[in-house]
């Protein structure tokens, strides 16, 4: 027969085959971490270490008009975006590497709209003084995209799939 079960036992995977009289041990890990970080669907929350906290918030609060959801201090501020989080977040005494160099490029993050919505982003970006880095583009890999940097130089995307 050739049905195995399967047993935890500890921090190891103990596993036994159906009719026959030896037992495999495997670390824990070796087991399960595939199938559990399989398991991961989507990104919840997102979190920018901020040079400029007063900056940082003006723009996404302001030009981006992001919903404020929650503070927590002066060090940590949170934003929907759609179902996802937008925490920035001071450096500090869990995580307080050094910044990166001003203009060193960290992060990019992609926000999806409609087709035709994405030059309407633009127009609206342009008009609080934004300056956008690529302009309105229809890429060959299936995008119309645009880009611009928010106040600590992350690239920003707006894009469609058209």
């Amino acid at each position: 027969m050739h049905r195995r079960d399967v047993l935890v036992r500890g921090a190891a995977l103990l596993t036994v085959s159906a009719g026959a009289a030896r037992a495999e041990r495997k670390p824990f890990s070796q087991g399960f971490t595939m199938q559990a970080l399989s398991q991961i669907r989507q990104i919840d929350y997102t979190v920018i270490f901020v040079r400029d906290m007063d900056a940082m918030r003006h723009f996404y609060e302001t030009v981006m008009a992001f919903p404020l959801v929650r503070t927590l201090g002066d060090r940590w501020f949170e934003y929907q975006v759609g179902s996802t989080t937008l925490a920035l977040r001071a450096y500090g005494p869990v995580f307080n590497d050094p910044p990166p160099a001003p203009g060193a490029l960290s992060l990019q993050m992609a926000f999806r709209v409609a087709p035709p919505v994405v030059a309407d982003c633009a127009a609206a970006l342009e008009a609080k003084g934004v300056k956008l880095v690529a302009p309105l583009t229809d890429q060959p890999w299936g995008h119309r995209t645009i880009f611009f940097r928010d106040p600590d130089g992350n690239v920003l995307e707006i894009f469609a799939e058209i």
